[in-house]
C-alpha cells in the first residue's frame, strides 16, 4: 500500500503519504525536493524513548542529531520543547533546517511547534507512529503543549508540508494507544455526513485492538484512516485556522475531554479515552437540546461501549463537579466570553454556544443526574 493525499493547509501545500513500512531519511527529504544538499546541520530527529528505535531506522547511516524526549502527556511541557530548540540550536540549523518529528500525537504537537517558532518559522515533516497521531495530531496544523496545568494552552497553527503515516508500527502498539487513536478515528467517522466511515468502524466489532496483529481484516484500519484523513483534511481546508464555524466541528467531545484531563491531572486519562467520554456527554448534551436524535446517539454510545471506554457519569476520575466546571469554563476555544460545545446532529455535527443552555444543565450531564438527557 502506498497512498497519498495533498491538502492546502493556509496556503501551505501539504502531502500526506500512508506507508506499510519505515521511510528512510532520503525518502522524507526527496519530498522536499532539496537533492544532493548536505545533512550536516540541516536536520534534526525528534522522537520519544518509545519511538527512538524508529527515528534510527529513518536516519540510516547519516550523521543526524537525535533529541529524544520523555514519553507521555506529562512530559508535553516547556521543558520538552526548550529541549528540541536546544537540540537544533546545537546541531547548528538555520532557517531552512528540517525537523522531523516521530512519534505519536505528543511528539508531533511538540515538534511541530518548536519548528514554527524556531527562527520565526522551519521546516517540517512528521512521521506519525500511532493511530491518534494519523487520523488527529499529525494533519490540520495545530501544535502546542500544556501549560499552567491546562491542556494545550499554548500553541500555533503550522501545517507540515509532509506527513507519513507509517502502518507497521501499529502492529505493535499496546492497547491503550490504539484505545486513544480509535477514539479520535470515532469522532471523525460522527462527523462524515455520508455514515460510511461509522458503518466500517462498526463492522471491526467489538475491541479489535485486544489483538491488532491477528487482525482478520487488517484493512479496514487501514481504509478508516485513509477516509479519515480526507474527512479531517476537508474541514481544515475549508477553515484553516479556525476563524469561522468548521473546522471547530472537529471539537466534537474535545471540550468536555480537555476539562476532564486537567481535573483529573493531566496524564491520568488518555486524551481519546476522555474524548470518548466526552463524546458520550455530547450526545446526551444534544438529545437534551433536540439536535441529537436518540437513535443516533445510541448508535454512537454503543460503538463507543464495544470499545471498552468509560461512558458513565461522573468520571470515576473527574475529582469534584466545581472543580471540572471552573476548567471547562476556561477552555482555550471560548471565543467572546462564550464556550462553545459541539454535538451530533442528524448528519454530522452542530456547534451550540453556552448561552442557549439552560443553567445546571452541563453540570447535571457530567454528574449523571439529568435523566431526560441519559440514553438507556
Amino acid at each position: 500500500m502506498n497512498r497519498e493525499y495533498a491538502f492546502t493547509f493556509d496556503k501551505t501545500q501539504s502531502l500526506v503519504r500512508i506507508q506499510e513500512e519505515f521511510p528512510g531519511l532520503d525518502r522524507i527529504r526527496a519530498v522536499f525536493e532539496r537533492p544532493g544538499e548536505p545533512v550536516a546541520g540541516r536536520v534534526l530527529l525528534v522522537c520519544d524513548t518509545n519511538t527512538h528505535y524508529i527515528a534510527r531506522q529513518i536516519q540510516g547511516s547519516a550523521a543526524v542529531p537525535v533529541c529524544t524526549l520523555p514519553p507521555g502527556e506529562t512530559a508535553k511541557g516547556w521543558a520538552s520543547i526548550e529541549a528540541i530548540l536546544r537540540s537544533a540550536h546545537d546541531a547548528g540549523l538555520g532557517r531552512d533546517g528540517l525537523f522531523i518529528g516521530v512519534g505519536g500525537g505528543v511528539v508531533s504537537d511538540m515538534t511541530a511547534f518548536a519548528a514554527s517558532i524556531y527562527m520565526r518559522g522551519s521546516r517540517l515533516c512528521l512521521v506519525s507512529t500511532t493511530l491518534l497521531g494519523m487520523v488527529d495530531a499529525a494533519v490540520g496544523g495545530k501544535t502546542g503543549f500544556d501549560l499552567f496545568g491546562m491542556k494545550n494552552v499554548a500553541g500555533t497553527f503550522y501545517p507540515a508540508p509532509c506527513i507519513v503515516m507509517t502502518l507497521e508500527s501499529l502492529m505493535s502498539l499496546p492497547a491503550v494507544e490504539w484505545k486513544s487513536g480509535m477514539a479520535e478515528l470515532i469522532k471523525t467517522a460522527v462527523l462524515d455526513d455520508t455514515g460510511a466511515l461509522l458503518g466500517l468502524l462498526a463492522s471491526l466489532g467489538p475491541a479489535p485492538y485486544l489483538n491488532p496483529g491477528g487482525l482478520a481484516n487488517q484493512e479496514v484500519i487501514r481504509e478508516g484512516i485513509a477516509r479519515s484523513v480526507l474527512i479531517k483534511g476537508r474541514i481544515v481546508a475549508a477553515d484553516p485556522q479556525e476563524t469561522g464555524t468548521e473546522r471547530a466541528l472537529l471539537n466534537l467531545g474535545h471540550t468536555f475531554a480537555h476539562a476532564l484531563e486537567s481535573s483529573a491531572g493531566l496524564g491520568a486519562v488518555s486524551h481519546g479515552e476522555a474524548v470518548a467520554w466526552g463524546m458520550v456527554r455530547a450526545c446526551e448534551l444534544g438529545y437534551a437540546l433536540g439536535i441529537t436524535p436518540r437513535e443516533r446517539g445510541s448508535a454512537i454510545i454503543d460503538l463507543l461501549r464495544s470499545w471498552g471506554y468509560e461512558t458513565a457519569a461522573p468520571h470515576p476520575l473527574m475529582g469534584m463537579a466545581g472543580d471540572f466546571m471552573r476548567v471547562l469554563g476556561g477552555d482555550k476555544k471560548k471565543k467572546s466570553g462564550k464556550l462553545t460545545f459541539i454535538v451530533p446532529a442528524p448528519q454530522g455535527a452542530q456547534a451550540v454556544s453556552a448561552d442557549r443552555i439552560e443553567p445546571g444543565l452541563v453540570e447535571r450531564i457530567i454528574q449523571g443526574t439529568a435523566p431526560l438527557s441519559v440514553f438507556p
